[in-house]
């Protein structure tokens, strides 16, 4: 190989393109492998080539291929799949409502299954059977702020939001059970036992879906 410029040293012409020196340099080191001197000679004959091509391409003199002036062009970055915007709720429904887990849905659940069975159910007269009904709702709504209390630490809410419901559930049981009671024969309600019961699955549902 010639000293005299770079490409005499890889025995190519000056106006060889890109890819035929490319295909010299390949098998100048394929053919010289085991010649450490003179592969750096190759190598520092291709970089000149390429330095000196890069020069005429800003001077405007030649067109130089585009992966040799931008190489990172070569590897296409992977494409990002932009993931479809989740529907949020509003920031007012979600300070109000709650997820609850299983455990805060079967623990109240457990106490107003419980205090409606002994609603329905306690074998005691019509006055008797009132006051039962009164000791209930005192217990359940004493179970729905508690639990209410218990998930923001806001008493004064806890206490509003149970007497709505507790007011809701006697009107709207109320309502329900004058027109509906006396065409179930098979039930033996009361009208309050019915509206108890009405209430009682109104605390459940608002202790475990409102906070």
């Amino acid at each position: 190989m010639s000293e005299h410029n770079p490409y005499e040293k890889l025995g190519v012409s000056e106006d060889a393109s890109f890819d035929e020196i490319q295909d010299v340099r390949n098998r100048l080191l394929e053919q010289y492998s085991g010649d450490a001197k003179r592969l750096e000679v190759i190598e520092a004959a291709y970089d000149a080539i390429l330095m000196e091509r890069l020069r005429m391409r800003q001077e405007g003199k030649i067109k130089v291929p585009e992966r040799i002036r931008f190489p990172e062009r070569l590897v296409q970055p992977p494409s990002k799949e932009s993931p479809s915007p989740r529907k949020q709720s509003p920031a007012w429904l979600q300070r109000v409502l709650d997820k609850p887990t299983p455990a805060n849905l079967l623990l109240p659940g457990a106490w107003y299954v419980g205090l409606s069975a002994i609603s329905v159910f306690y074998p005691a007269g019509p006055a008797g059977n009132d006051q039962i009904l009164q000791l209930a709702l005192v217990l359940g709504v004493g179970v729905s702020i508690y639990v209410l209390n218990r998930k923001e630490g806001k008493f004064g809410r806890a206490v509003l939001l149970t007497l709505i419901g507790l007011i809701t559930g006697l009107i709207a049981g109320g309502l329900v059970a004058s027109s509906l009671l006396p065409q179930i024969q098979f039930l033996s309600w009361t009208e309050n036992q019915f509206s108890t019961v009405v209430t009682f699955v109104l605390l459940w549902l608002i202790t475990s879906f409102l906070k």
